[in-house]
């Protein structure tokens, strides 16, 4: 379909990822189909995913049998046993878009622990780790932009190793996310790296700010019709004129010259949570160059159907400015809803993470039985 909706939307400049992976989207080719009809150029993946994918079913049962018949594994590294398959051969998958690209896509992204969130060292050594398991060019690590994440992003950086930084809600701390990049490209640089091998995406995420604040104006008792389910997308449009802010002038000219990329924005969470609102709204408010959208199956498979495709990502930035004077008239703290969400968000994912190290558990036992 050389002129399906996302192919269109590929032609602005948006790369579509897809924000699942699992053994049964590899093996019934499904993700090699949405590849070349559906414009996928790269996959994302979290504990809640993996929880999904390896619980359920049976495909990775024959793997497990033969990890339980020849180690006594703890939940923890049976799961990393499983997951890293997935992972290098969605990476062998889409190797030849990361070499036909020069690296701008073709990215698999695994997650270190997220009970590791608020850990530098361990996050630093869990990222290393991930990073040297499979050695792939087009594999990205997945750290959570939390304040101790921050160092653990520019030591790995500066390691010149690829990182996708995760549960961005904030507009200062994405900020501070690109300063870290930035600061670990400048290190790289300085200890003789080479930064053209670097890349790096900041996924900063959109329907749950919607979600939190909706609820908020709810309770306010106020008419917030108008206000409602309109923060996520204007928070996404001034974080990506930030970045063009950042990723500009002499500072980031002086790395570009030696080759490094900038962190593209990558807009998490499109699926639309609230059934009111119309199902793509947030991919097609978000449209622009330069940009990562990762959705779920059932949002590309709605935006191939009925989405428009328009570059709207650089449209009414004014109107968004004023939407955060508008909120804040309406009594609602900006810097509260993304701090809540950050915790929500480490929290939500570290307990995927416990349900999945029970579901191996259970598994393991099933087996064992067998």
């Amino acid at each position: 379909m050389p002129d399906s909706n996302l192919q269109k939307l590929s032609a602005l400049g948006q790369s579509v990822w897809i924000d699942y992976l699992s053994r049964d989207l590899l093996e019934t080719g499904e993700l090699a189909r949405m590849m070349s009809e559906d414009a996928v150029v790269g996959v994302t993946s979290n504990p809640t995913i993996f929880q999904k994918a390896i619980s359920h079913g049976n495909r990775y049962d024959d793997q497990l049998k033969e990890i339980l018949e020849t180690s006594e594994a703890d939940a923890k590294e049976i799961f990393l046993q499983l997951s890293s398959r997935d992972i290098a051969d969605a990476c062998d998958l889409l190797r030849p878009i990361w070499d036909e690209g020069n690296g701008l896509d073709g990215y698999v992204s695994w997650e270190v622990d997220p009970t590791l969130a608020y850990d530098r060292d361990a996050t630093i050594a869990e990222a290393r780790r991930l990073h040297e398991w499979v050695e792939r060019p087009n594999l990205y690590v997945k750290i959570p932009a939390t304040k101790p994440g921050l160092g653990a992003i520019e030591e790995m950086i500066a390691a010149g190793r690829n990182i996708n930084v995760t549960l961005i809600f904030s507009l200062e701390r994405h900020k501070e996310v690109m300063e870290a990049y930035i600061r670990g490209l400048e290190r790289l640089v300085e200890n003789g790296g080479d930064p053209t091998k670097v890349h790096s995406v900041a996924s900063f995420f959109v329907s749950r700010v919607d979600t939190e604040t909706d609820k908020r104006l709810d309770d306010t008792g106020g008419d917030s019709t108008q206000l409602k389910g309109k923060l996520g997308i204007a928070n996404a449009k001034l974080a990506y004129q930030n970045y063009l802010e950042t990723f500009s002038g002499s500072r980031w000219d002086a790395l570009a010259a030696k080759g490094a990329t900038r962190q593209r924005c990558l807009w998490a969470s499109t699926s639309t949570k609230n059934p009111d609102y119309p199902d793509v709204m947030y991919v097609e408010g978000l449209i622009g160059p330069q940009t990562v959208d990762t959705m779920p199956e059932e949002t590309i498979q709605a935006f191939q159907d009925h989405g428009r495709v328009a570059e709207t990502l650089t449209q009414d930035v004014d109107a968004a400015r004023k939407l955060f004077d508008d909120l804040r008239a309406a009594r609602i703290d900006y810097a509260d809803v993304v701090r809540v969400l950050e915790e929500e968000g480490v929290q939500k994912f570290s307990d995927s993470f416990g349900e999945l190290m029970d579901g191996i558990k259970s598994k393991r036992g099933e087996l064992a039985h067998a």
